[in-house]
């Protein structure tokens, strides 16, 4: 975090969203969620293996399934998205310096 930039700041999330949805659906099958979603059960899986990345219809659909709202899902998505990107080796970009 970078203390001189007032406007940022970063949490970060480890866990992959489809973790805590795992953990929402308790141990109802995962065919049966995948239906009631009117996902595909390849679709659900992938998600709760963290093999894919909650889309903006997922997450409506989560939201209204589990009462919660589809920014949950979407924050989490991107706080993991961003922690994962953190962890990568990339080069250092420099602050853009505006003239006055």
């Amino acid at each position: 975090m970078s203390s001189n930039n007032n406007w940022s700041y970063r949490v970060h999330i480890r866990a992959h969203p489809g973790e805590v949805l795992r953990e929402s659906i308790g141990e109802m099958p995962v065919t049966k969620f995948a239906e009631h979603l009117g996902v595909s059960r390849v679709t659900l899986s992938r998600l709760l293996n963290g093999n894919a990345g909650i889309s903006a219809p997922m997450a409506l659909k989560l939201s209204e399934a589990l009462g919660t709202s589809p920014e949950l899902w979407l924050n989490m998505q991107t706080q993991f998205d961003l922690w994962k990107a953190s962890k990568e080796k990339r080069k250092k970009v420099q602050p853009l310096r505006v003239a006055a």
